[in-house]
């Protein structure tokens, strides 16, 4: 690793060792080499700790750091950026598989185009085992949306526009990578690319479901929040290959404001828990169906930027 890397990867990991091997091993065989990968241990219990030792004995590129305090999704997300040298910081997440050319891809953006903050990617979804359930879906770069298109662990951003917003929000209820993007917004193109770069990994101790009942359960939460929360919690348990279980925690929730999308969402919820496996059939279709439309315009190796309604 030289002195100076032009790139530093970083990964907080609580109890994720079933899936740590397969995440770290994606980083360590990237194209692009010119990387620190900073790790932070956040007082992990299952021995994902003990791993990534023996991780970092094998590649002088692991700086390993370790917390005896838990300090959670976005406190500890600020931490590993705070170890960082780099100025460009790509993240990644640790139950998460990166496709070898992701860093190098990334980096072409980044370095050639000032104007932009952050670059994330397309990627398809996982279940535990590494079986592809969801495919890859470019009407997201087509719609306007309040809610980013790539996933969380596939992001790359200049540490300097991160420093100026003040990095992750640790007071937010949930879905820090969202509020952090959304302000990064403001001060340069937050753009992705379509290309299948990042594999996503749907699986029952998965954080979204931490940020999904979070949402679902604040006492004072808007209605976007309610239908973002609904929407994590039933897409994490359905493709994770459960039943989405969302018809109980709907219909109790006295401050949810029925509309189309909340009345879509629960139905939904009904399908899922007759037949979870011809919903997810259904989805998979009307997916690809639209991925397919959305190709006419959309472009592999292309950025594009994010539509915010």
């Amino acid at each position: 690793m030289s002195r100076n890397p032009a790139i530093s990867v970083v990964m907080p990991v609580h109890n994720a060792l079933p899936f740590l091997d397969q995440s770290v091993g994606s980083i360590l065989e990237q194209t692009f080499s010119d990387f620190e990968f900073v790790i932070l241990g956040d007082a992990s219990t299952d021995g994902s700790t003990n791993l990534l030792r023996e991780w970092s004995r094998k590649d002088q590129r692991i700086q390993l750091h370790r917390r005896d305090r838990r300090l959670g999704l976005a406190g500890s997300s600020n931490a590993v950026v705070a170890k960082a040298s780099a100025p460009i910081v790509a993240r990644m997440d640790a139950d998460d598989v990166s496709h070898p050319e992701r860093l190098r891809r990334q980096l072409e953006i980044i370095e050639s185009r000032p104007e932009v903050a952050v670059v994330g990617t397309l990627c398809v979804g996982i279940d535990a085992s590494g079986r592809q359930v969801r495919p890859r879906d470019r009407w997201r770069l087509v719609r306007r949306s309040v809610y980013i298109p790539f996933p969380h662990g596939s992001a790359m951003f200049r540490r300097a526009v991160f420093d100026t917003v003040g990095g992750y929000a640790e007071q937010a209820v949930c879905g820090e990578d969202q509020d952090l993007f959304s302000r990064m917004a403001a001060r340069g193109r937050v753009v992705t690319l379509p290309d299948v770069l990042y594999r996503y990994r749907y699986h029952s101790s998965n954080a979204t479901l931490l940020n999904g009942t979070r949402a679902v359960n604040a006492n004072q939460s808007e209605n976007g929040n309610d239908l973002a929360g609904f929407y994590m919690l039933g897409a994490m348990r359905l493709w994770a290959g459960n039943p989405p279980k969302l018809l109980e925690p709907m219909l109790a929730k006295k401050t949810l404001k029925w509309d189309l999308k909340i009345l879509m969402i629960l139905a939904s919820a009904v399908w899922g828990n007759i037949n979870p496996p011809s919903l997810r059939v259904f989805l998979r279709s009307s997916i690809r169906a639209r991925d397919l439309l959305a190709s006419m315009r959309v472009k592999d190796g292309r950025p594009y930027e994010w539509r915010l309604e």
